[in-house]
């Protein structure tokens, strides 16, 4: 890959009228309301306010805007132009129409939710919002598909036993669209439908009271972007217009729902929807509901920010039904009023949710180790089935592995003769529509473009793989990683006091952001990193371990450096010297202070494959390349096993100078047991040991483990404190046969000693998978000369 063409600088400046027209803008608006960072109480330094509009005006020139005239309503909610629920046209006229009559004479209505983050809204919205119309439990229920047990949608039993308990009108939201068979039975029951939705829709409309679905209008309408709760909400706000004499509660109560929703779903935040998160941040601050007050005391977050939703509440609200399949307390949750029993249900979510980061690093460790084990470098799709895997948690998985390998991916667990699970897309690939293709192999599936929900028979999978592969590759000729890119470039000194608070909350004025509109980047020239630390952080009750690096970054602007963390990486991998790095600007409301979040880094003008000593490149064929491109064999030195330790590297740098030949990269992620499955073949390796009285040494144990001598010297420790003492004997170990009952530590001691051999177990494979995946620059940086021989 051609690093230069990945990172796409210099940024274009903005010409001098934008940012004159974007300074007047901002001195309009209501600076103190809007677009402030309001957990931080930090004052706007008057100073900066030249820079404040610069910075603002590059980013919003580098992201397309040039038409001033529609810019203030995107930046301040206040000055937005909101479009009322009658852009839905008749349909959703005709769902008003009959709620309207069936709030006249008495008909029971039943809401049908979904069990993700926004369709628990959608569904909370919906309970609050149609109860002001219809008494709670009495003519108005809900509805939610357990997901461990069924699919997203309608479904024949949950009609069948809504039609046996006496309800009449069912509304969806986030759901329904396109079960053409379920509409059908419960036409046939005797029930009528109401979908509110936002996913795709059918080829034909179906037979049912309404179909009220931002998809059916023009893409630039300023409601096709919205998410199921945000459809839910503008239904109930026109009913609110309907009969405007009966609600007691103002419709805005609902806002924090509907902010929730929006930002954790995969929509992209344009016109209404931009709009509603916006408001509906302002509300979540302030919220006055129990259950959302605890949910942000236990996550440590004030609402006022997306991220605090988007790695706060939202994870956390898709727990529940990840974890426990039933969604409905969670409802409970966001709904009820009495603090004392959602004291209890926030207290089920925040386990759930801890429990949920478990199983998906369990499946995300499983899955890589399997992708290692086989060349998936000229495959346009990832599919992966596997016995056990916990549905819950297999959508988030497959969307890290997206990341990671910058295609599509199909996780499935296999259950009995069906394979259910859930797939990632790629922006600009339509996985939606790659799934339509292959119904005759399905035998359900929905979701989004870039996000969807299948179940097939595992007698249909290899045929569904090969399936998928010749579609993705027709929509996809041709795959590239995703540029680099930033929307403006600053100095140290840009970051520090009054200039940082005022470059925050110039970008600010961004959020909320999300898909059509990422959080902003900023590119850094020519800083040297220092105080690198590593640090590890438990978490929850799993204790959940998490490994990250802390450091500042200094340049020439300042005599002060800069602070920022930077999660899952080592220091080794961060270049030597002078280097550009593309970071987020973020906040830490626990420390109250500023902080980067680097994105990538490289030396500075550079390129990515550059010379060792000025004269020995090095050339990355890990993900594949085609023949033709291969330089001749016999004039590199090719590394086809992968290093374990910084030493393996410097050897390798080392005997590519002596021999003056280029360092091919060509070995795949090494495969190994989890930490459980090492500490059981070692306790296996000497029990077996001890009964046939054979020596052991300490290398093959290293070799046979793949762990390091210190390693092995902790493990020895924890098998001598369950019994099995490890005896040194002319350089050999041997365990005698009898240690399992000469002694019985106590229970703690047991423990404890298993535990260290288990950490530091831990700690080796991941240095072992972060030396498979490092980039080459990471090597280059390394100058064998000033490594002892």
């Amino acid at each position: 890959m051609d690093f230069e063409a990945a990172w796409q600088f210099p940024i274009e400046p903005p010409p001098a009228d934008w940012v004159a027209a974007v300074q007047s803008m901002l001195d309009r608006l209501d600076a103190v309301q809007v677009g402030n960072p309001k957990a931080t109480d930090l004052k706007e330094s008057r100073s900066p306010q030249g820079d404040r509009a610069r910075w603002l005006a590059q980013a919003l020139w580098e992201r397309g805007w040039r038409d001033p005239s529609t810019l203030a309503g995107w930046l301040s909610a206040e000055h937005y132009q909101l479009m009322g629920p009658e852009g839905f046209g008749s349909e959703m006229a005709r769902a008003i129409a009959r709620l309207v009559l069936a709030h006249e004479r008495g008909d029971r209505v039943a809401i049908w939710g979904d069990f993700d983050a926004d369709g628990v809204t959608a569904t909370a919205v919906l309970w609050d919002g149609l109860g002001q119309f219809f008494p709670q439990g009495d003519r108005l229920t809900y509805f939610v598909p357990d997901r461990l047990k069924e699919s997203h949608g309608l479904s024949r039993s949950g009609l069948a036993a809504l039609a046996a308990a006496g309800w009449q009108l069912i509304v969806t939201c986030d759901t329904g669209s396109t079960n053409l068979a379920e509409l059908a039975i419960a036409r046939d029951l005797g029930l009528e439908v109401i979908v509110t939705d936002h996913h795709s829709l059918p080829d034909q409309r179906p037979d049912l009271v309404a179909l009220v679905n931002p998809r059916a209008l023009p893409i630039d309408s300023p409601l096709a972007s919205l998410s199921g709760v945000a459809v839910a909400y503008k239904l109930v706000e026109a009913l609110y217009q309907a009969l405007p004499t009966v609600p007691q509660q103002p419709l805005a109560a609902l806002l924090d729902l509907v902010a929730i929703g929006l930002i954790a779903d995969l929509v992209e935040l344009r016109g209404d929807a931009r709009y509603l998160a916006q408001v509906g941040l302002q509300h979540l601050q302030k919220t006055d509901r129990p259950g959302l007050q605890l949910l942000l005391e236990r996550c440590k977050k004030t609402g006022d920010r997306p991220s605090d939703i988007a790695f706060g509440l939202g994870p956390r609200i898709n727990a529940a039904s990840r974890i426990y399949g039933d969604a409905h307390f969670c409802i409970e949750l966001l709904t009820s009023r009495d603090r004392d029993r959602c004291r209890q249900l926030a207290d089920q979510v925040e386990a759930a949710n801890s429990r949920r980061k478990a199983l998906q690093n369990d499946v995300l460790w499983r899955a890589r180790s399997r992708l290692a084990a086989a060349d998936w470098s000229t495959t346009a799709v990832i599919v992966l089935a596997e016995a056990g895997w916990p549905l819950g948690v297999l959508g988030l998985v497959a969307g890290q592995l997206v990341q990671e390998f910058n295609r599509p991916v199909v996780l499935l667990t296999l259950e009995g003769d069906m394979a259910k699970g859930s797939a990632r897309s790629l922006p600009g690939l339509d996985f939606y529509e790659v799934l339509k293709h292959q119904t005759h192999l399905l035998d359900r599936f929905g979701g989004h473009p870039l996000a969807a929900g299948l179940a097939l028979p595992v007698a249909n999978l290899d045929l569904f793989t090969q399936a998928l592969e010749r579609e993705v590759r027709q929509r996809c000729p041709a795959r590239s990683p995703r540029p680099i890119t930033a929307d403006l470039t600053v100095t140290v000194a840009d970051l520090l006091l009054d200039r940082g608070r005022a470059l925050f909350q110039a970008l600010k004025w961004l959020e909320p952001c999300g898909m059509g509109n990422p959080a902003p980047r900023l590119l850094i020239r020519q800083v040297r990193f220092q105080n690198l630390q590593v640090r590890r952080l438990y978490l929850g009750a799993q204790k959940l371990r998490y490994l990250y690096t802390r450091f500042e970054i200094q340049d020439d602007s300042a005599t002060e450096p800069f602070p920022g963390i930077w999660w899952d990486c080592l220091p080794e991998a961060i270049p030597k010297g002078s280097c550009d790095l593309v970071a987020e600007l973020d906040f830490n409301a626990r420390d109250k202070c500023y902080q980067l979040r680097p994105l990538a880094v490289r030396p500075a003008d550079r390129p990515l494959v550059r010379d060792l000593a000025g004269t020995i490149p090095v050339w990355d064929y890990r993900q594949g390349l085609p023949a033709a491109e291969l330089p001749s064999p016999t004039a590199m030195l090719w590394v086809d096993q992968c290093p374990t330790r910084w030493e393996d590297w410097q050897q390798i740098a080392r005997q590519a100078l002596d021999d003056q030949r280029p360092i091919a990269l060509t070995y795949q992620p090494i495969v190994e047991p989890s930490p459980d499955r090492t500490w059981q073949t070692l306790l296996g390796m000497a029990k077996y040991l001890s009964r046939t009285g054979q020596p052991v040494d300490r290398a093959v144990l290293s070799a046979r483990l793949a762990l390091s001598p210190q390693a092995i010297e902790l493990g020895l420790n924890a098998l001598a404190a369950i019994g099995l003492n490890p005896m040194e004997q002319d350089g050999h170990l041997r365990f005698q046969p009898q240690a399992l009952d000469a002694m019985e530590p106590e229970a703690t001691t047991r423990s404890r000693a298993i535990a260290q051999f288990w950490a530091i177990v831990q700690e080796e494979r991941f240095h072992h998978q972060y030396f498979a995946t490092m980039p080459p620059a990471a090597l280059q940086d390394l100058d064998p000369r000033l490594q002892p021989h």
